[in-house]
């Protein structure tokens, strides 16, 4: 038997607050038993994906991600979810988008942590 990814943890300082925000990115939603304050919060996702786990932990970030997630827009164009995630609390890092219209952006979320936001799947084809 294979395994399967169950959780995609994070280290961070205030797990309500951070997994609120992906709860928004990904339009899911926290866990209903966990609440501010908490040093364990879940993000539901949907069936078949990997639940986002935050944990609460003393140390700050401190350096460049050693692993990240890369998001595909699914209704709206790249540079559309990259303003959208901006207005959630995000921070642009580093912005590889060409004038082509190809490349990404590269983003923190509120504790620092990078992710990227390719083109959608229209924008590939």
């Amino acid at each position: 038997m294979t395994s399967l990814v169950r959780h995609v943890t994070f280290d961070c300082s205030d797990p309500y607050a951070l997994a609120s925000f992906w709860a928004q990115v990904f339009g899911s939603t926290v866990h209903v038993d966990d609440q501010p304050g908490d040093g364990e919060v879940s993000v539901i996702a949907p069936e078949g994906n990997a639940n986002l786990l935050f944990i609460q932990v003393p140390e700050s970030k401190a350096v460049k991600n050693r692993v990240h997630m890369d998001l595909q827009p699914q209704d709206r164009t790249r540079d559309e979810e990259v303003e959208r995630l901006l207005v959630l609390g995000a921070t642009l890092a580093a912005d590889f988008r060409k004038p082509d219209g190809t490349g990404w952006a590269v983003l923190n979320d509120p504790e620092g942590n990078e992710f990227c936001v390719e083109r959608s799947r229209a924008e590939r084809e």
